[in-house]
């Protein structure tokens, strides 16, 4: 007896059937190339041999005709009907041979013929064009539905039966059920109980599925044929492709429940009553109303269950699969376990069948005890009995509760689960099946991906979980075959966990071998990613094992890694022209993947080390924003690898300014991508590449404020800045501007920075005071408050000029305050200014103050020229100023910055234009009085004899010691850097001046200007400390260029001789140099005047 329904249709080989001898007629070789129509049925040997067997049954059940045969008849006509379906499966007209096409094409020529028998067929004339089956099927005698029937039983075919019964429309599909069952049911034998169960289960699992030609033409035949009597005729005219409307299987399985009832007698073994009552349990738990929709199993049950149903195969010899190979078991356990989804039941024929179930159950139950609780005879039908009662049971329990039941039916239902209940709790655990092995269930799961079942992608995600398995070859293989179904992040995720899980197991070389193949084939699976879903799995591997992926778990990787990265971004490098973009991020991803941390640092390195790459590595960098998610956990808490990565390259690997100048570019890049998201925002690279260095004694303070000065550059809602705790953040910049005012009292070795860099700490201050200003409606008034508050207390500590600086964010919360001395020599108004006690500046320090107040900003230097007071009036007022002037200039001159001694020429320059600032100029490098017109160069003329008197206190006996060496290295590059300034304006204010008719003038003015400045550096050069006047040669040397521009241009009559003296009043001057080498170059320029 059958156990279970057929693999499939061609699946069912009728068991028992011999091949076809040679003494038959036919060869045992290939047929010529090409194959059998398997579509419509035409006239050929195979339907001539089908004929013949018909003729003779026919003959032999003669004078009654075959198209009225009974059950007890059909054992005289069996013989020849068998036989010739036989002959003609295994026919070698075709190679190979296709018993299922030809079995298939038999059942639809018998019921095609039975179905014309009761329809009101039309003529010959019209059939022979309409019917598709008209050919073969006009050569076979009548046949009934006994013949029909018994065909089937005899080729054991279950499943193609529900084939095409299910083709045909609902209520001739209804009708044939209903005649199966009354025929069964009279004079039943155990074969055709077993047909009836076979039929039953393969309704259970049916599903409409692709049909084939011949399938389709059959459904089309009928409908064609035998039209419903409801509906208006309509007669197709030519064959269309659409499947049939599915029928309505409730009513299907109605007839079959009460089919049951008819034959219950006949049910014999104990393993055919388990078939029946797992029949009607499963019914009735597809047809119970249930409280929720029915959810498939979850995966991991799903696969349990087939594998626990093959595994009961393989174990049962006399179970039809039981010789089928493993993935036939599967497909037909697979659909063992997906049953139909129908309508419900009305209350009425459920308490019925309910009750016909109870009845069973109680009337087999000895007999069903005996076999269930015996773990010999443990099987796949005692098993489906045990688990479809089991699904019942739930599903009446939960049924119940519903409210839109009728009254009696929630109790009645409660009562039947009871009494399963009970019925289960007498079977022994043993008899519920054993479990399956898990090799066996690795297996089963492959095959389900390998034949891309209806659930397999459920099973892959199972299959790359699943550790004990990855060690087989076969789990390669499949993923190797399959590896489009493993395109999905998750799915890669799961399947390096499960490659890592294996990384310290694998001890053996086989083991390593195998483990280094199938890290290949998942990163293949990798790189078919999309780049969101690439950046989804590196995210993962981050989370999951850190900074060292992979490399950190697999040994194989981590040993050969760094040759691997180093020649794949040596191939990067190469191709830095864009060429093949997407291929180097799938290079980088792959990277990644293994060993996170080591690519990234690799980038970093290669955009510092390597000129004009940064923008390539930026754009590769830019791929991957799952690199700069900030870690959950770990010694970088809250910080991104990619982050880590550049603080330590701004630490550690940053040893020359071009490489400062690269990772500014690179960093920028990675900011302000072109035509990318951002990798960084401005708020973390503030929060971990500047606020912790940002202190004097970092060696790459300059990098870093550069870095701030970036990040408030960038182009975006500068909310961010409230996240980077803004007024901390202001007030270490104040400090840093405070040590600026010990800078020369500090050993040089302690100053990691230029005094310059005093200018890019106020500029970024200034920056970051404005971007707050702009966000100070997003923090509340009272927050507000109590920052400026808590800034102007730390503040007060520093150097005074720092709170100028700090206006704007006090606002009308605090004034300026600065020392008493600069009310005297400043009107300020005082609801503005207030006054504070320091004491280092006592009686006369006002001018240094006011000096310092015009250092501070240009707008402040403005104001300081409008509010001073000097009585120029009164000469001796004047006169004081003036000395005082200078004496308060020489205290504040080496301390400048060049931003800030710019500030201070033009404040020299204001006071002088405007006579507010006397300095006389003295003839010392004059040798006679020059008749001419200095008027226009007087300013310049006392500028540079200032500048003169202020070096001679500076270089002083009282001052020489006051300043390093790099001090006065400093304050000559300032007087360089003024004397250059100067040198412009002269060039400027002459060109102005200069007419034709006064061109003489003005050139022999010029010439003065020019021997004067260069006397006055030459002095300056005298007296600076051996070794710091360096800047001063140049100086001199540019004084002597345009000397000469202007000697070679003068065309005047007496050009001669004046330029013979000047030439002689140079040398004169020139000779008094004390630094020979100096001295040297200056007389070999003055040679070649």
């Amino acid at each position: 007896m059958a156990a279970a329904g057929d693999a499939s249709g061609g699946a069912e080989d009728g068991q028992g059937w011999r091949r076809r001898s040679a003494q038959l007629g036919h060869a045992g070789r290939p047929a010529p190339a090409g194959t059998m129509d398997l579509g419509p049925v035409t006239i050929c040997g195979e339907a001539t041999i089908l004929h013949g067997g018909f003729l003779l049954a026919s003959r032999l059940c003669h004078p009654k005709p075959l198209s009225e045969l009974t059950k007890s008849d059909w054992c005289k006509v069996r013989k020849p009907v068998i036989d010739a379906l036989q002959e003609i499966c295994t026919s070698y007209s075709i190679y190979p041979p296709q018993p299922s096409a030809w079995k298939k094409k038999a059942a639809v020529i018998l019921w095609s013929k039975i179905l014309l028998l009761g329809a009101s067929s039309p003529s010959v004339n019209q059939r022979w064009k309409d019917d598709v089956f008209f050919s073969v099927s006009n050569m076979i005698p009548e046949v009934n539905h006994t013949v029909l029937f018994e065909v089937f039983k005899a080729v054991n075919a279950p499943r193609l039966f529900v084939q095409l019964l299910m083709a045909l429309p609902e209520h001739v599909c209804q009708q044939e059920l209903e005649t199966f069952v009354k025929y069964v049911a009279n004079e039943t034998t155990p074969e055709d109980v077993s047909f009836f169960l076979d039929v039953w289960w393969e309704i259970l699992k049916h599903r409409d599925e692709q049909k084939d030609r011949l399938t389709l033409l059959f459904g089309v035949f009928s409908r064609q044929h035998l039209p419903d009597p409801d509906e208006p005729p309509h007669v197709p005219k030519r064959f269309k492709s659409d499947a049939p409307e599915f029928p309505t299987i409730a009513s299907l399985l109605l007839s079959l429940m009460e089919g049951l009832q008819l034959i219950k007698g006949s049910v014999g073994p104990a393993k055919t009553k388990c078939y029946a009552l797992a029949n009607l349990a499963d019914v009735l738990s597809v047809l119970v109303p249930a409280e929720r929709e029915t959810t498939s199993l979850p995966a991991r049950v799903y696969l349990d269950k087939i594998s626990l149903v093959v595994t009961l195969w393989v174990r049962d010899c006399e179970n039809r699969y039981n010789k089928r190979e493993l993935d036939e078991k599967v497909k037909e356990a697979e659909r063992s376990v997906s049953l139909l989804s129908v309508s419900k039941l009305w209350s009425g024929q459920l308490v019925s069948q309910l009750g016909f179930l109870c009845s069973l159950l109680e009337e087999w139950s000895a007999e069903l005890q005996g076999l269930l609780n015996n773990p010999q005879e443990i099987c796949y039908e005692s098993y489906r009995l045990l688990d479809s009662l089991d699904s019942l049971r739930k599903k009446l329990t939960s049924g119940a509760k519903l409210e839109d039941l009728e009254k009696e039916t929630g109790p009645g239902m409660l009562e039947v689960g009871e009494r399963i209940a009970n019925f289960l709790k007498k079977v022994n655990s043993q008899g519920r099946g054993r479990h399956s092995d898990s090799s066996l269930v690795a297996s089963v799961a492959m095959v389900i991906i390998d034949e891309k079942m209806e659930r397999h992608a459920e099973m892959c995600s199972i299959f790359a979980s699943e550790k004990s398995w990855a060690s087989s070859k076969d789990w390669l293989a499949c993923l190797g075959k399959n590896k489009e179904l493993f395109q999905k992040p998750e799915l890669v995720l799961k399947l390096l966990e499960t490659a890592a899980s294996l990384g310290t197991a694998a001890d053996s070389a086989q083991s390593h071998e195998l483990q280094t193949k199938g890290l290949k084939v998942i990163l293949d699976c990798f790189l078919e990613l999309s780049l969101l879903d690439k950046n989804t799995v590196i995210s993962g591997v981050l989370s999951r094992w850190g900074r060292q992926g992979l490399s950190g778990i697999l040994k194989p990787i981590g040993e050969g890694f760094p040759e691997e990265l180093n020649i794949a971004f040596n191939q990067i490098i190469l191709s830095a022209s864009g060429e093949g973009f997407m291929k180097v991020v799938n290079t980088v991803a792959r990277l990644a993947v293994l060993y996170p941390e080591a690519t990234v640092k690799k980038i970093c390195n290669l955009a510092v080390a390597n000129l004009g790459t940064h923008h390539f590595l930026a754009e590769i960098l830019c791929s991957f924003p799952a690199l700069s998610i900030p870690e959950p956990h770990g010694q970088d808490e809250g910080i991104s690898l990619v982050l880590a990565c550049l603080k330590e390259t701004v630490t550690d690997k940053l040893s020359s300014a071009k490489e400062k100048e690269h990772f500014l570019e690179f960093l920028e890049c990675l900011l302000q991508p072109s035509g990318a998201i951002p990798l960084l925002v401005p708020a973390e690279v503030t929060q971990n590449l500047v606020i912790p260095f940002l202190r004097s004694d970092f060696p790459h303070l300059e990098l870093c404020l550069q870095i701030l000065d970036m990040a408030l550059k960038v182009p975006s809602d500068q909310h961010w800045i409230h996240t980077c705790h803004p007024f901390p953040l202001i007030f270490c910049l104040c400090k840093l501007l405070h040590e600026f005012t010990r800078y020369w009292h500090e050993p040089p070795e302690r100053h990691s920075y230029s005094l310059e860099t005093k200018d890019v700490v106020a500029g970024i201050l200034a920056q970051l005071c404005d971007v707050l200003l702009v966000q100070k409606d997003a923090v509340s008034l009272e927050l507000w408050t109590q920052s400026v508050a808590w800034l102007h207390k730390k503040v007060k500590a520093l150097d005074w000029t720092i709170g100028l600086r700090l206006k704007n964010v006090y606002g009308e919360h605090f004034k300026n305050e600065v020392p008493a001395t600069l009310f005297e020599v400043c009107k300020l108004p005082e609801d503005e200014w207030t006054s504070r006690s320091l004491p280092t500046y006592g009686v006369g320090s006002g001018l240094l103050a006011w000096l310092e107040c015009s250092c501070v900003s240009t707008a402040l230097r403005e104001q300081m020229l409008v509010l001073l007071k000097v009585n120029m009036d009164n000469p001796e007022e004047v006169n004081l100023f003036s000395k005082g002037f200078l004496l308060a200039l020489v205290q504040v001159f080496p301390w400048c910055s060049q931003s800030e001694w710019r500030r201070l020429i033009h404040v020299i320059r204001s006071l002088l234009e405007r006579e507010v600032l006397y300095v006389p100029y003295s003839l010392e490098y004059v040798q006679h009085l020059p008749l001419l017109n200095f008027q226009p160069f007087a300013c310049h003329l006392q500028f540079s004899v200032l500048l003169l008197r202020g070096f001679q206190f500076l270089c002083s006996s009282s001052g020489a010691t006051w300043l390093p060496v790099e001090a006065w290295k400093h304050v000559a590059r300032l007087y360089c850097l003024s004397l250059s300034e100067l040198l412009g304006s002269v060039k400027s204010v002459a060109r102005c001046q200069r007419h034709p008719a006064e061109e003489k003038n003005v050139t022999r003015e010029l010439s003065f200007v020019y021997i004067q400045m260069f006397c006055h550096a030459l002095h300056v050069a005298a007296m600076l400390p051996e070794g710091t006047g360096e800047p001063l040669l140049l100086l001199s040397l540019e004084i002597l260029s345009q000397y000469q521009m202007l000697c070679d241009s003068d065309e005047s009559l007496g050009r001669a001789l004046r330029k013979a003296n000047e030439k002689h009043f140079l040398e004169s001057i020139t000779e008094n140099v004390t630094n020979k080498e100096l001295r040297t170059m200056l007389q070999q320029k003055l040679s070649k005047l």
